[in-house]
Parts: C-alpha cells; structure tokens; sequence
C-alpha cells in the first residue's frame, strides 16, 4: 500500500489532470487520497509544497526514463520513439499534471517540464552526435506524444487508429543513418 504522502501527491495529480489546477484544493486532495486535512498539511504544507512535490517526483521518473533510455537494448533513439505514446503511466502523469500547471502560471512546473526535455535531447545528442537529426528525433517524439496526451486527455474515440510504430521505427533508422558524421 502506498504512504500516506504518496497517496496525497497521487490525488493532487489526478485531480489536475482530471479536473484542472483550479479544482486540486488542499480540501480536494485530502478528500480524495483518504487522509484528514491534517494528515495532508503534515506532508504538504500548502498548494505550493503540492506543486514542489509534483516537480520532485517529475525530475526522478525523468531520470529513470533517461536511464532506460541509455540502457535500452534497441538502443536510446529507438526507445526513445516507442515510448512516446501516453498510456497513463506515473511518469505520463506526471507529465500532464505539470504542464496543466504550467499553464496556470507555475513557474517551477515549467521549469521541470523543460529540465526533462532537455535530458531527452541530451541524450539524444550523445547518442546521435548531431545536433539537427537528434532535434529532428525529439520533435517527431514531441509530436507522437502530443498528439496521444491529446486523446488520452478527453474522451479517446474507439475509431482513432494508433500509430503502426514498427513502420515510423524504420523511418527513424533511415534518418539515424543518413546523419552527418564528423
């Protein structure tokens, strides 16, 4: 069973992914994860303490995805490509639920949100050794991505294909292979 804490950041997290930023009030979220206000302000003192926790766990499951990324046994482009679909995992959550709170204005959920791009990229760089091509793989994830957190964020239509990933996987060889080399 998750701790207490674990619970409170698991209900602030769907709460804004659900309902929005507006509605995750400290009152909500206690509600929500099954603790008392108290038990809540013992392990998040404030909205802000919410969104800090937020951002901590944000930075850890990027961290680990950039781990696996590396460590990937088709290799960090290739992983890096497949798994840029949402599916509801922890990490794409976390993902959603900084970037709704972004837009209403928390500076530090932007800036987490650009702290894991950037390790994406990064990674991408060392691997590619090339700026464009890895720029050019991390937007055609950006696209995939944003295009599923799309329909997993409203009602997803049964008729909307998903994207055939071993084929678009092909394409991103080709490019990987035809990169400039120094």
């Amino acid at each position: 069973m998750a701790s207490a804490r674990d619970r409170v950041l698991d209900s602030f997290v769907a709460i804004v992914c659900e309902e929005g930023e507006r509605t995750a009030t400290l009152d909500a979220v206690a509600a929500r994860a099954g603790v008392s206000k108290g038990g809540l302000l013992y392990h998040f003192g404030s909205k802000a303490a919410l969104v800090e926790g937020l951002c901590d766990r944000l930075a850890d499951l990027s961290a680990i995805d950039v781990d696996r990324m590396r460590e990937a046994e088709d290799g960090p482009v290739r992983y890096f490509v497949r798994n840029c679909q949402f599916v509801g995992s922890e990490l794409d959550l976390a993902l959603l639920a900084a970037s709704r709170l972004q837009q209403a204005g928390y500076e530090e959920a932007g800036r987490t949100l650009d702290d894991t791009e950037n390790a994406w990229l990064a990674t991408l760089v060392d691997v590619l050794g090339d700026v464009p091509t890895a720029q050019a793989i991390k937007l055609m994830g950006d696209g995939l991505y944003h295009a599923a957190s799309l329909g997993a964020a409203s009602a997803v239509r049964p008729d909307r294909a998903s994207v055939d990933m071993e084929p678009l996987l092909v394409v991103v060889d080709r490019l990987v292979a035809t990169r400039p080399t120094a």
